[in-house]
């Protein structure tokens, strides 16, 4: 301990010598004088007892945890949405526990505020009626959804959070409302699982609030509100191509919900109904991630193909509960923080305890005058913006965005077109500190808190999310923009509950079911199965081709003539390096199991993307001949190891099933192919031996039969052996095995045309001999299963 010390006290001088905050900006680690808050000390000074290296190994620990979780953001702004690492600042913002409670008393009051705002907007409207907000300002905004007026929910908040920043007098500030669908719960969560292993050893022992029992009321309160009688909650993504759809995944693996898209569901007689295997099954709470405008196309944005036509009805006839409600996205509009602090005077009698940004509509003839008259100390911009004036950016720039120290046009501007912009304070925030170039340097911050509505009232999460800039400038805070992110901790001085998602010990045990699967996701999972075993498939035929390339150092001879004819029916080029139609099936695979990462392991993603990088990273590098195919035994081993991890580790629920039933169909179809090519009379030399190889049968071929390989010896192994895993009867066996285990497959002891077509596909092949399956058979033996699956999507997937 005592070493641990001198070498603190030595280091402490390099760490903190460039930490130099900003004249007149509040910093959170440093007070007025230059010292040290009380709250942060124990932790700079654990910081301070590691030398560069050891930062580094630490940093790059909780950075590794990110990476194998598959932790991204979606970045635009290219000729295609890119994923990016996630920008983990790893040093925590430090606020002790007494700031934390005032400052959660404060948006608890706020968010109160906005629920009485939003219900008088739909509702009696007398806000409006008594001149506390402009009627205009309402009716332009496009988050103001005419078809809910009057539609009244219990409540329409339940999830909000609030950007709030420290500005130069040290009080908090609202910078803006997020009530729409707000983002980063979930990314809190992982910021604080890799700040927590990239500070292991302090963070076991500090007095730091958990974040798992907010979460649990939210999770109970959902189910409160489904009630479990006429339906089940879940929540609702736009998809895989939004830029939080990781966080979607992740809070529904989280909690235990089901993660639907809009075509998941469809409205029967104004009740909500998830498309599953077995079935419409109900659904009565959805916690929705995106927009409401595109929730209905039939009552809402028309364009939308992300929604499902009827909720809105749905919700009218109060068979749904939306969280947040449809058209509560009308809080976060820019002008409304201009009337609020009025409005908290009005409804509550009371000021705001945590003050918004200073906001003037300029729609207004007196505010408008007072921007023009203060315009250098301001920031000037859409009224109708959704966005705090700190994240505008590009989005707002094209919306008329500007500095007005940079605008000649200001006056005109504001004459012309002054209802459609407002005028606020450009403040400058505090800093938190971020470690550089071996040492700490402070940078702007904000925070993002978030509220859940529990059974018991609102509740804050202890804790939050921290964006914080990437050089001094306080508008550089946006991820899209180069900011980074940061776990905030608040800090207590006596020990604080350790917090789980578990029911109490006490409780009675009861094995939850296994819930309902999907048509959507049972699809993905059916086609992933498919993919990954196509790609395998076509490895191993590249491997085949390479190898017989390098031995007989010409492409000519008749039995690569061949293969090379059997690969262009395939639409696949030997002479490519890596193969697009590798690279194309790879990437198919993703874009399925992407779809389905609320089901989908975190090895099992982690692994199938090693594949694909390894893939494309080989196109560049490998040349043809033995190169090449010592390249395909690299893959190959890779994709067996993913398919090994998925399918040996994989519960076995349905999707298992599904994934499965691909996986041995599309194995039965290239078999079946691969025989009816080189399996077939007039086949060249060494087409058998290459047939046995591309089905991964050389060894159970030699121990099988002590002969040369013959037409019927090759047949009988791929095609009747039920122990072998690479015939066709033993997949045909697979999928009247798990086709028999799914829903409907058998009513009132009939079997489905899905299960009568592998019985009779089965039975059919079962009494065949080597000598009666013709290469006619083989190719009528892939059409069926191609008819295989047409029935299992019209029974399952459609």
């Amino acid at each position: 301990m005592a070493a641990e010390q001198r070498r603190t006290s030595s280091q402490m001088p390099a760490l903190l010598g460039g930490y130099r905050p900003l004249a007149g900006v509040p910093d959170e680690m440093m007070d007025v004088d230059g010292r040290v808050k009380p709250v942060w000390r124990r932790f700079v000074d654990h910081f301070a007892s590691f030398d560069a290296e050891e930062i580094a190994q630490r940093f790059a620990r909780g950075d590794e945890y990110l990476r194998d979780a598959g932790v991204f953001f979606r970045q635009y702004g290219h000729a295609e949405s890119l994923e990016r690492d996630w920008p983990l600042s790893h040093v925590p913002v430090l606020i002790h526990e007494n700031e934390w409670r005032e400052l959660a008393a404060g948006l608890v009051q706020r968010a109160d505020l906005l629920e009485s705002v939003v219900t008088d907007l739909y509702g009696p409207q007398r806000l409006i009626l008594d001149g506390h907000l402009p009627a205009a300002l309402v009716a332009a905004s496009p988050e103001w959804l005419r078809p809910l007026v009057g539609v009244r929910p219990d409540h329409f908040l339940h999830f909000v959070a609030f950007e709030i920043g420290r500005g130069p007098d040290g009080r908090w500030w609202v910078l803006g409302d997020r009530t729409q669908a707000p983002s980063g719960a979930g990314f809190a969560l992982e910021n604080r699982v890799a700040t927590a292993r990239t500070f292991s050893d302090f963070y076991a022992d500090e007095k730091v609030h958990r974040l798992a029992g907010f979460f649990r009321a939210f999770r109970d309160a959902l189910d409160g509100l489904a009630d479990g009688k006429t339906g089940h909650a879940a929540i609702l993504t736009p998809g895989p191509l939004n830029e939080t759809y990781y966080e979607h995944a992740y809070i529904a693996r989280y909690l235990g919900m089901m993660l639907l898209e809009g075509e998941d569901l469809v409205v029967e007689n104004g009740r909500v109904m998830v498309r599953t295997i077995a079935g419409p099954r109900p659904v009565s709470v959805l916690w929705r991630r995106l927009d409401s405008s595109w929730v209905d196309p039939l009552e809402l944005d028309d364009a939308s193909t992300l929604g499902t036509a009827g909720l809105v009805e749905a919700v009218r006839r109060g068979n749904l509960a939306i969280v947040n409600g449809l058209g509560s996205g009308i809080l976060e509009t820019r002008a409304l923080l201009a009337f609020l602090p009025r409005i908290c005077e009005v409804l509550r009698g009371e000021q705001l305890a945590i003050p918004n940004i200073a906001t003037w509509w300029c729609g207004d003839p007196g505010a408008r005058d007072h921007v023009l008259a203060n315009a250098r100390n301001m920031t000037i911009g859409p009224a109708l913006s959704t966005r705090p004036s700190l994240e505008a950016g590009d989005d707002d720039a094209g919306a008329g965005w500007f500095r007005s120290r940079n605008d000649a046009s200001l006056e005109w501007r504001l004459v012309t077109n002054g209802a459609l912009l407002v005028g606020q304070e450009a403040i400058r925030l505090s800093t938190t500190p971020t470690y550089a170039g071996r040492q700490l340097k402070p940078r702007p911050a904000t925070l993002r808190v978030f509220l859940a509505r529990t059974r018991d009232g609102w509740q804050v999460m202890p804790g939050g999310y921290a964006r914080i800039g990437h050089s001094d400038d306080p508008s550089a805070l946006a991820m899209q923009r180069g900011g980074s992110v940061a776990d905030v901790w608040v800090v207590s001085d006596r020990p604080v509950e350790t917090d789980t998602l578990l029911p109490a010990r006490n409780a009675t045990y009861v094995r939850p079911d296994l819930g309902v699967l999907p048509s959507r996701a049972a699809d993905n999972l059916y086609w992933l199965g498919r993919y990954v075993e196509r790609a395998e498939g076509t490895m191993r035929l590249l491997r085949a081709w390479h190898m017989r390339l390098a031995e007989a150092a010409r492409a000519d001879t008749p039995l690569l003539t061949d293969l090379r004819f059997y690969l262009d029916c395939l639409g696949i080029d030997p002479e490519q390096r890596i193969p697009e139609a590798v690279q194309t099936t790879l990437r198919s695979a993703i874009a399925s199991a992407g779809r389905v990462r609320d089901r989908f392991s975190i090895d099992g993603w982690a692994a199938l993307n090693d594949l694909a990088k390894t893939a494309r990273r080989m196109s560049t590098t490998v040349g043809e001949g033995a190169d090449e195919a010592h390249a395909m035994g690299v893959l190959l081993r890779k994709i067996s190891g993913f398919s090994g991890l998925v399918h040996e580790n994989m519960y076995r629920f349905n999707g298992w099933r599904f994934l499965t039933i691909g996986r041995s169909l599309e194995r039965a179809v290239s078999m079946a192919s691969l025989l009816a090519h080189f399996a077939d009379e007039e086949a060249p030399a060494g087409a058998l031996d290459l047939a046995v190889e591309v089905g991964d049968s050389l060894m159970s071929h030699r121990r099988r039969y002590a002969i040369t390989t013959t037409r019927e010896t090759v047949v009988d192994l791929l095609a009747l052996d039920t122990m072998n895993p690479r015939s066709i009867i033993y997949h045909f066996a697979e999928l009247g095995e798990q086709i028999g285990l799914l829903p409907m497959s058998d009513r009132n002891g009939a079997r489905s045309p899905l299960a009568r077509a592998v019985l009779q596909l089965h039975s059919g092949l079962a009494v065949k001999t080597p000598e009666e399956l013709s290469t006619e058979y083989f190719i009528d033996c892939g059409k069926e299963l191609a008819h295989l699956s047409d029935l299992l999507s019209d029974a399952y997937l459609r």
